[in-house]
């Protein structure tokens, strides 16, 4: 999908040092996925102290599919 941003150029170029990664379509691509990640992992870790059974069985295989 093409779309036009107007991206922070200094924000840009940290990111590409801390990455390595050389294209803005790849970092962006990279960026989104680790964020995805994070807040994943974010809400996965405030349920920390509930019990299993609040969670559907829906909502266990979906961070399971998106964790492999």
């Amino acid at each position: 999908m093409r779309t036009t941003l107007d991206i922070n150029e200094a924000l840009l170029k940290e990111a590409r040092v801390l990455t390595g990664i050389r294209t803005k379509k790849d970092l962006v691509n990279h960026s989104l996925r680790e964020l995805i990640r994070k807040k994943r992992r974010d809400h996965l870790a405030g349920l920390y102290g509930k019990a299993l059974t609040e969670l559907s069985p829906e909502e266990v295989e979906r961070y399971r599919e998106h964790e492999r």
